[in-house]
């Protein structure tokens, strides 16, 4: 099991939780900090010290207050931590539900594990951190049916359409940005061509519902 773990968490009731499955596990070395800038630096001290940590424990999540951060959320922490320490097994512990967000998680910052902070969290955790030591990656069914359940990979011109029309813009307001952005087509009718692609993959049957959607799922 792991021997020496790094949590970066902000809420003290998430931290009892972690305490307790820590406990459970018979693990002993472990240090928590409230910011991302901390936690850096902890890792880069231990790394430089030739004591590093086994794994980051990570919330995306963590409110401002008057202490200025150069990293504000999870994901900018684990960026950072696999620069200093590339081989470091991360898991975060979030409250986060956009499947987006969590398949982003996986693909762009390399995770080892999530656990959603729930009544049964705890438990989640600790087999979620046998399983990360034993080398596996773990994705919780339910978050890998909705990873599943995303449309394929969008262009640029698409999901700049769907953040327009979020915004309230109307298809003429969308047609001069598009213009002014110089991505085409941006004439009215292949906008209308494109948006009614766009309701067909995401099952909606009016824009309304589909940027709801889009949303739910953390797309924009």
């Amino acid at each position: 099991m792991f021997k020496k773990i790094l949590i970066a968490e902000d809420q003290e009731v998430a931290n009892l939780g972690i305490i307790a499955t820590l406990k459970n596990l018979h693990i002993q070395d472990f240090d928590f900090v409230s910011y991302c800038d901390e936690a850096l630096q902890r890792l880069k001290m231990a790394a430089k010290e030739n004591k590093p940590y086994d794994l980051l424990i990570a919330d995306l999540s963590f409110k401002k207050d008057h202490i200025p951060q150069r990293l504000n959320t999870g994901q900018e922490l684990i960026s950072e931590s696999k620069k200093v320490q590339p081989d470091i097994k991360v898991i975060v512990f979030s409250v986060e539900k956009k499947a987006k967000i969590i398949d982003d998680l996986y693909k762009i910052y390399n995770i080892n594990g999530f656990v959603s902070k729930t009544r049964n969290d705890s438990k989640e955790l600790r087999n979620t951190m046998r399983k990360v030591f034993d080398g596996e990656t773990v994705i919780p069914q339910e978050i890998l049916n909705a990873i599943r359940n995303l449309p394929g990979d969008l262009s640029e011109y698409e999901i700049k359409l769907l953040e327009l029309l979020a915004k309230g813009y109307k298809q003429n307001e969308i047609r001069t940005i598009l213009k002014e952005n110089h991505m085409q087509p941006y004439s009215i009718r292949s906008i209308e061509k494109k948006l009614n692609e766009l309701r067909e993959i995401f099952d909606a049957k009016n824009n309304i519902e589909m940027i709801v959607i889009c949303k739910d799922i953390g797309l924009i």
